[in-house]
C-alpha cells in the first residue's frame, strides 16, 4: 500500500512543480517545499509528543541526508522543469533504483557485483538513453536540463544507502528524522533563495496550492513513508516505488499539462524499469536452477 501512495503523490509532484514554477523560481520552490513540509512535521511531531534530534551528531547526518534527498534535488528538478515536460522529468526519476545501485557499488559496496547487477545497471542507462533520444542529440529537449534532471537522480541514488546506512541506525522515530532532515535542507536554502528573485510572477490559486501540495505531502507525509519502507525492505527495494511515477507523471503531464510526448521516452522508461528490475534481482527465481 504504501508503494502505491509514494507513487502517486511523487508522481503528482512534477506537476506540481510546473505550477508552482508560475509564481516562484527554482530555489524558491526548493526553499518552500522544504520549510513547508518541516513545518508540516512540527505539529504532528507536537501532537504526538515526538522528541527531536539531540546530538550534533545526528543534526550532522540529517543535514547531509537532508541535502542528497531533498533540498539539491528540489533545487534541480525545479530548474529542469523550466525547460522540459513534467513528463519527461517523471521518467528520468524512474531512473533513481538503478542509480541507487551504482551509487551502492561506487561507495557503499561490501562486496564484489553480482553479474545480474552489472547487466540491470546496464539495461537501466540504455534506457536513459532511449528515453533522451541519445541518437538525436536530446531533441528539443535542453542539454543543461537534462544534465539537472540526470544529476538530482544521481543525488537521490547516493541518499537512500546513505540513509540507510548513517541515519538508521540512530534509532530516530521516522518523522524526526524526516523533520531533521528537510528542516536542514530549508535553512540551508534560505540563503540561496534571498540572494535572487522572491518571485518570477503573480500568485495564483494553482501556484500556491501546488507549493503547499509539494510541501505537505510530497516532501512531508511522503517521506515518512518511504522512511519506514526504507527501514523494512532496504534502499534497492525501496527505491523502486519510482517504478509507478512515471506512470503518474505521464498521465497527469499528458492529460492536465497537454504535453505530448515521443515514442521512445515510454519505450526507455520500461527499459529503464527492466534494468532496475534485473539489478535488484527480481528475476533471480526464475533463473536459479532447482
Amino acid at each position: 500500500m504504501n508503494y502505491i501512495v509514494l507513487g502517486i503523490i511523487w508522481g503528482s509532484s512534477f506537476l506540481f512543480i510546473m505550477l508552482a514554477l508560475r509564481t516562484l523560481p527554482p530555489t524558491g520552490i526548493a526553499f518552500w517545499r522544504t520549510a513547508i513540509g518541516a513545518l508540516t512535521l512540527v505539529v504532528i511531531l507536537a501532537l504526538q509528543k515526538v522528541s527531536m534530534p539531540k546530538s550534533l551528531k545526528q543534526w550532522g547526518l540529517l543535514w547531509v541526508s537532508g541535502l542528497l534527498m531533498s533540498g539539491i534535488p528540489a533545487v534541480l528538478f525545479g530548474f529542469a522543469e523550466q525547460h522540459v515536460s513534467s513528463a519527461l522529468a517523471s521518467i528520468i526519476n524512474a531512473s533513481t533504483p538503478v542509480f541507487t545501485v551504482l551509487a551502492i557499488l561506487i561507495a557503499f559496496r561490501a562486496e564484489k557485483p553480482k553479474p545480474q547487477v552489472l547487466v540491470g545497471l546496464g539495461l537501466g542507462l540504455v534506457g536513459v538513453f532511449v528515453v533522451l533520444g541519445i541518437w538525436q542529440g536530446f531533441g528539443d529537449n535542453d542539454p543543461l536540463a537534462v544534465g539537472a534532471l540526470l544529476l538530482a537522480v544521481t543525488f537521490y541514488g547516493f541518499g537512500s544507502p546513505f540513509v540507510r546506512r548513517f541515519v538508521e541506525p540512530l534509532k530516530l522515530d521516522p518523522k524526526t528524522a524526516v523533520f531533521g532532515q528537510v528542516s536542514t535542507s530549508a535553512v540551508t536554502l534560505l540563503p540561496f533563495y534571498l540572494v535572487g528573485p522572491l518571485t518570477v510572477g503573480p500568485p495564483t490559486l494553482e501556484s500556491i496550492g501546488g507549493m503547499l501540495a509539494l510541501g505537505v505531502l510530497g516532501t512531508g507525509l511522503a517521506y515518512i513513508l518511504y522512511y519506514r519502507l526504507l527501514a523494512t525492505v532496504g534502499s534497492p527495494i525501496a527505491s523502486a516505488v519510482t517504478y509507478l511515477t512515471p506512470v503518474v507523471g505521464v498521465a497527469i503531464g499528458v492529460l492536465l499539462l497537454h504535453e505530448t510526448i515521443t515514442w521512445h521516452e515510454p519505450l526507455g522508461a520500461v527499459i529503464i524499469i527492466l534494468g532496475a528490475a534485473v539489478a535488484q534481482g527480481r528475476f533471480n527465481r526464475f533463473l536459479v536452477k532447482k
